[in-house]
């Protein structure tokens, strides 16, 4: 059985910290994850599911690259080189090589959901997803941007149309981003839970196999 590499997009569900220390070094949560990758992996299924908010996300990206490079006097394009490093694995979206930072982008469902202040950005799972892209493009910092742009209108459905044709708002009134900067007593733990992981990982692998034995090894 391969050994896991988690993804950066995930990585935050395997980053919670235990609530006692007789979980181990992972906690309940994170357990239940693995053990959910662990099925994926036995079935050869991936859970992963859709969305209006996803697919919307994935059909307007361009115009929210645009409308970052725009705001911001970038002239960035879109990356399309996967990463790994024996850990984790991500294909980010944006790289600025030129000052080691990179972005992840964030589409808004509808001008409801924007966030227009940055305490309304912070968030644990894509800080981490944020940190591992860090670690694996070795960039001093990552930055969420989350930008509005309209919603593709077969996909809007019985919402008010104002909250989805926003494009006649101001487009830097339409952006907002949360940095987070490199840390790496973070990456090093980062390193910590996902080998926890991959060995839970084996194991939980190992227990399904013993509970599902096929009817000729019980027989046997």
């Amino acid at each position: 059985m391969r050994e896991i590499l988690i993804r950066c997009s995930s990585l935050g569900k395997i980053m919670t910290e235990p609530k006692t220390k007789a979980e181990g070094e992972l906690s309940v949560g994170a357990k239940t994850y693995i053990r959910e990758l662990a099925q994926q992996e036995i079935f050869g299924i991936d859970f992963e599911f859709s969305s209006k908010e996803t697919e919307k996300g994935i059909e307007v990206e361009g115009e929210a690259i645009a409308l970052l490079n725009r705001v911001r006097g970038l002239s960035l394009s879109k990356n399309a080189e996967r990463k790994s490093d024996g850990f984790i694995t991500g294909e980010c979206d944006l790289f600025d090589q030129s000052v080691r930072k990179g972005y992840d982008l964030k589409a808004s469902w509808s001008a409801k959901t924007f966030p227009g202040w940055v305490k309304d950005c912070e968030d644990k799972l894509y800080e981490w997803q944020c940190r591992g892209y860090i670690k694996l493009w070795c960039a001093d910092e990552w930055e969420v941007a989350y930008a509005l742009v309209d919603t593709p209108e077969r996909l809007i459905g019985y919402e008010p149309l104002q909250m989805h044709i926003v494009s006649h708002i101001p487009e830097h009134m339409r952006l907002t981003g949360w940095v987070i900067r490199r840390d790496v007593e973070k990456e090093a733990l980062i390193e910590r839970k996902v080998k926890a992981a991959q060995a839970y990982f084996q194991e939980v692998i190992a227990e399904f196999d013993q509970i599902h034995k096929s009817p000729e090894l019980q027989a046997a």
